[in-house]
């Protein structure tokens, strides 16, 4: 899989969309290890499909049920989807997360998509992990325990982007 390159102004780079066809009619990678699990190329402990995602144990689960849920289809990130594809992905999240909280009653769940290196994304085919809690588990807190102080200019720079910007994918900056 092409390594994926950010810079202060750099402009993501994506790896070519140039796989082969899938039944869904979308795109796959022939080198993404994700892409291969979805179209069934490698043995992966699957526990749900649908016609456009399919959800997996990793090969090292951080917990017991922790589950990965991938759109068949390569798209290196959440800001990569475009509506109904993320839609399509959000809809089998809910559903195996629905069906982890019944099966193993866990306390808590984390519900956890990584975008880009800096965000700990190690595998550039978007995935969201699903990982049952419990109290006292040997996670402990997810959130550093203090963090910078979010004031007005950032909220107002913000705004100002989101009443410019079209929608849709963007570069990860």
């Amino acid at each position: 899989m092409p390594r994926l390159q950010f810079g202060p102004r750099e402009q993501l780079r994506r790896p070519r969309r140039t796989g082969r066809v899938l039944p869904c009619c979308e795109v796959a990678l022939p080198e993404c290890e994700f892409c291969r699990i979805g179209a069934r190329e490698v043995l992966a402990e699957s526990v749900y499909e649908d016609a456009k995602n399919v959800a997996f144990f990793p090969l090292r689960p951080a917990a017991i049920g922790h589950t990965l849920v991938i759109p068949k289809s390569h798209y290196t990130d959440l800001f990569d989807l475009p509506g109904p594809p993320l839609a399509s992905l959000m809809q089998a999240v809910s559903t195996v997360g629905t069906g982890l909280r019944a099966a193993l009653r866990p306390d808590g769940m984390n519900v956890i998509s990584s975008a880009g290196a800096a965000a700990s994304q190690t595998i550039f085919h978007v995935h969201v992990h699903l990982v049952p809690r419990w109290r006292d588990d040997r996670f402990g807190s997810i959130w550093p325990s203090s963090g910078p102080t979010v004031g007005a200019e950032i909220a107002d720079r913000l705004r100002r982007e989101l009443r410019t910007s079209e929608p849709g994918p963007l570069p990860i900056r």
